[in-house]
This record gives structure tokens, sequence and C-alpha cells, in this order.
């Protein structure tokens, strides 16, 4: 039987887990991102402002968690974000398309009652390692 590794990512880049959790896990050449939040990375504190603010942090904390990772946004494959209210779907939107703006891996984006620290917006992600090709239909 051949042996799969599961690698545990953490990177000093994004905000540190806020419960018993890794940033990521990569097994064999698929990373899983835990959910992202919009916290500083120093003081692990919400960052200030709202909806847009906290989707902007989130995503960079994503991007460095993807990049410490050996991945990075053009190798994920799906996203899924909950937001403490769905009314806010557009300017996460806003702020998401500065980020993934060409080739969109698939998306799911949830109303959810309570998010940790109360935060208005997390992202999680699964992505791929090594080359990818993306191919369209």
């Amino acid at each position: 039987m051949s042996r799969i590794v599961r690698k545990l990512i953490s990177t000093n880049n994004a905000a540190k887990p806020v419960a018993p959790y890794n940033q990521a896990v990569v097994a064999d050449r698929t990373v899983y991102v835990s959910g992202c939040l919009g916290l500083d990375k120093d003081t692990l504190k919400l960052v200030s402002g709202g909806i847009t603010e906290q989707t902007e942090v989130a995503l960079k904390n994503l991007v460095a968690v993807l990049e410490a990772a050996g991945s990075g946004v053009d190798k994920v494959v799906k996203n899924t974000i909950y937001v403490k209210d769905l009314n806010d779907f557009g300017a996460v939107n806003e702020a998401y398309k500065k980020v993934f703006h060409k080739d969109f891996p698939a998306r799911v984006c949830i109303q959810a009652a309570h998010l940790p620290l109360n935060a208005l917006v997390e992202i999680e992600s699964i992505a791929l390692t090594g080359d990818v090709v993306t191919e369209t239909n």
C-alpha cells in the first residue's frame, strides 16, 4: 500500500488559529485551508471597520496560508464563505474579486448564525499544489 503524506501548515504571515486546529493541512497534493477570519496577524483581534475590511484581511490571511502550503489563489478549486449577514454578499464579492479575478474557483456563500469571535466573515479553501493546468470547457 502506498503512503500519503499529511503535512501540517503553519505560517507567521497569517493570523494563528483561535482554537485547536491547523491553518491548513496538505494531503498528497490537496490543500485544505481552515476558515480564515479578518484577524490582524499580530494582535489576533478582528480588524476595525466592517465587512469589507474583515473580508480583505481574511483573504490576505488565506493567501499567506496558501503560499505557505506551496499553493496559491490560481490553484484554488473551491472556496466556502460564511457571512454573518447575507446582505453583505455584494461587499464580500467586491473584496473577493480583488484576489480572485480570473478562472474563478467553485464557491458557496452561506449565512451563518454566529462566527468565531463574532466575526462578520470566514473563508475556507480547498486548493492544489504542484503544476496545475487550468482548462475551460
